[in-house]
Order: structure tokens, then sequence, then C-alpha cells
């Protein structure tokens, strides 16, 4: 409840900033809240649980509307893992974390005003720390939508819904053809929906 309480104070204070124009770098500041999700693989289950997410970037606008970013993003989660009778293997052990290196691409509508609505996604990596196997390293990537509010600062907000997710090889199935066997690798993946805030800090190009 205080980081929802954070988000919001955050949302309030840079909505009643007045308007500004955009520049051509920004430093974000995110933050964000990401719903849980369930993984499930032969017969084994682990759940990412909610949690508050956070994290910076650097985007830059190679034109009026469209810019680029590299952004780092951290969740400390639980992952309780079970076994196929329900069983939890980790209790008491479940800490964790997910984090996200991602180069997005955003595309900005113009509507003359202070608000700037904008789409974009991105690729990258995601890690993820448990207590049981260390880290590991898997493609991910991210969708995201929302609105961008200019102020007459240097100062802007963001409110944003984003859709993020991991996937890893788990190993092989195989099927029987005309042929023979033939192995087929398996992945696992996860979905993660969030709402957050990014606080840009904007700078033209000289």
């Amino acid at each position: 409840m205080k980081q929802v309480g954070l988000l919001l104070v955050l949302l309030l204070s840079a909505i009643g900033m007045k308007a500004q124009e955009r520049g051509s770098f920004s430093l974000n500041l995110y933050g964000g809240y990401n719903f849980g999700d369930k993984i499930d693989y032969d017969g084994y289950s682990a759940k990412l649980e909610d949690g508050f997410q956070y994290g910076a970037g650097f985007e830059y606008f190679f034109s009026t509307n469209n810019s680029v970013e590299l952004k780092y993003l951290r969740a400390d989660t639980h992952i309780p893992f079970y076994k196929p009778d329900g069983t939890q293997v980790n209790i008491g052990d479940d800490k964790g974390a997910l984090n996200f290196i991602l180069l997005d691409g955003t595309h900005y509508f113009d509507t003359g005003s202070n608000l700037l609505p904008y789409l974009g996604g991105g690729l990258g990596v995601g890690i993820i720390e448990t207590p049981q196997s260390g880290s590991g390293t898997y493609f991910a990537w991210n969708i995201k939508g929302g609105v961008k509010i200019k102020t007459a600062s240097t100062v802007s907000v963001n409110i944003n819904a984003y859709l993020q997710s991991m996937s890893a090889a788990v190993g092989n199935s195989y099927y029987w053809t005309y042929y023979g066997p033939v192995g087929v690798e398996d992945y696992v993946s996860t979905y993660q929906f969030g709402l957050g805030a990014v606080l840009s800090f904007n700078f033209k190009s000289k």
C-alpha cells in the first residue's frame, strides 16, 4: 500500500505542473505495479507474485514523435515453486527478483496539447534471481501504451500500462514421425501485466 501511495503522490504532483516542450533526450525514472502470473510445466508450477517494479532509462528522440530507449527494470517478489501434488518446495526461501534490460521503440501521437498518447515495445534480456538456482538469463520483450503529460519545466510524467514477458527453454519433447523420433525444444514464458508511471527529465539537444 505504501508503494501505491507513493505512485499516487508522484502522479498528482506532476499533473499539477504546467505544459512544457519535449526535448531530444530524456532520463526516465520508472515506478509500477506488476500483477502476478503462474507458470506450469510437466506437472510442476511456479507463481510470480504481485510486486512493485522500479528502474531507469535513457531515451533519445531521433524525430519529433519517435524515440529509442535503453532501460533497466527490477521487481523484487516471491516465487514459490510447487510439486505436481501442490506441495511447495521452497517454503520460507521463495524470495526472488525479475530484471529486464530492454531496448524500446516508442511512437508519440501529436494531439496539439500537453497530452501525448504513445505506443511502443521492445526486446532484450530478462534475468531471474532465486536463492535456489542463482540467476538465469532469458529472452525478454515488452509492449506498452500510455500518455505523456508535458510541463513548463524539464520534468514530465507518463502514465502507462504494459505487458512484459520472459521465455526460457526447459527441455525437449519428442514426437514420432515417419522418419523416426523428432525432438522439439520446449519453452515456458512469463506474462506480467502492469500499471505504472514514469518521471521524465527532458533535455534539448544543442
